[in-house]
């Protein structure tokens, strides 16, 4: 499937983790978490319209759902993973426990607007849907966000090889609100996140997790803003340890312990 950063890492033991990126970057965004995690299986794919993939088209958040479970079919262990999905990915993460609750061992999403985008937000963002194939708009978004020097070029490569007709069939779908209706059939573990310091839309998407899966459970993570797996990859890759080894939900304040790839 890909050319570039590997889709699989480590043996085929134990129990699979998939890491779903967020929008306009690729699975190298999870290189901190796969170097933390040797001993792991790690699936890192692309999803369908980005990176290696950007020549695709855009399947729409529940096709992009479909490919994700059969991915994990093919490659997670028992054909099940624990899923972790920021921002966009996140969002297919929600949509992959509405579609497929059976390939899911436990789920945990941060970053994602589950009911839209307003106010503000959604008119910045919507103009800067018109600079998408603009270098000057992602070296602003690489800034922004706070992507690390070293990773810049490789952001803003990624932003600019996405279509626009991806990404406006992606944003379309989540400025409108892209919450599946209904319960779902998931009933396993769900940890809902929002950074503190990212858009409120993030945290307003709670009670509508919570209506559709009441077993959610939610954090703010203190100090974090939308992609916090790079601004703080430990404390990021000991929460994904944490719930997927303990079932654990970080508390506000918590110290922070050395990352271990075994419980």
């Amino acid at each position: 499937m890909s050319d570039g950063y590997p889709i699989e890492h480590g043996e085929r033991s134990g129990e699979s983790i998939i890491l779903l990126h967020g929008g306009n970057v690729g699975n190298w965004m999870w290189e901190p978490q796969v170097e933390a995690l040797p001993e792991r299986h790690l699936i890192t794919p692309d999803v369908v319209g980005f990176n290696t993939r950007a020549a695709e088209p855009w399947p729409g958040l529940d096709g992009a759902a479909d490919d994700i479970a059969a991915i994990i079919r093919e490659r997670a262990v028992d054909g099940r993973a624990h899923v972790v999905g920021l921002s966009m990915g996140g969002v297919i993460a929600v949509h992959l426990a509405a579609r497929h609750p059976d390939v899911i061992r436990s789920c945990m999403v941060t970053g994602a607007m589950m009911t839209g985008i307003r106010g503000l937000q959604r008119r910045l963002a919507e103009l800067q849907l018109r600079a998408w194939d603009r270098r000057w708009f992602w070296k602003a978004q690489a800034a922004l966000f706070r992507v690390p020097a070293e990773s810049r070029e490789q952001f803003i490569a990624a932003g600019i090889g996405v279509r626009k007709e991806t990404a406006l069939g992606m944003y379309g779908e989540i400025f409108a609100g892209s919450m599946p209706s209904g319960r779902f059939a998931y009933a396993g573990p769900l940890l809902a996140i929002a950074g503190e310091r990212e858009p409120k839309d993030v945290r307003a998407a709670f009670a509508a997790l919570r209506r559709a899966l009441p077993q959610t459970r939610t954090w703010i993570a203190p100090g974090m803003r939308h992609i916090w797996s790079i601004q703080d990859p430990d404390l990021f890759t000991q929460t994904i340890i944490d719930f997927v080894d303990r079932d654990v939900v970080p508390t506000p304040g918590q110290t922070v312990p050395a990352v271990h790839g075994s419980p």
